[in-house]
């Protein structure tokens, strides 16, 4: 068997993207924006649900992180929902889904 090292190198590199270290305090504040606003317009402003569904914590409680992570990152096809992967890093990703799964801190 014949092993790919570049392939392998590759995925190294994806997966310690993911794990990236929590954005700085600024772009805290941007994605906060973002999740209140451009999230907002489609899931409503208290995130109750809109034209998306709902974006509480109790909504999203059978959903996983993984799931989330995809829907933001990639969006959902045939739906309103559009992929954010060309403004997001993954570990922003990650660090929106734990502000979804926290609620509103407002």
């Amino acid at each position: 068997m014949r092993w790919d090292w570049r392939g392998l190198i590759a995925g190294g590199l994806l997966v310690a993207g993911g794990a990236a270290a929590e954005p700085d305090p600024v772009r805290q504040a941007e994605l906060l924006n973002l999740l209140e606003q451009d999230c907002g317009a489609c899931h409503g402003l208290t995130r109750k649900g809109g034209l998306g569904p709902s974006l509480l914590p109790e909504a999203l409680a059978d959903k996983t992180d993984a799931a989330l992570l995809a829907t933001i990152l990639d969006g959902r096809p045939g739906t309103a929902m559009g992929p954010w992967r060309p403004m997001l890093t993954e570990g922003e990703a990650r660090w929106l889904v734990e502000q979804l799964r926290k609620g509103p801190q407002r």
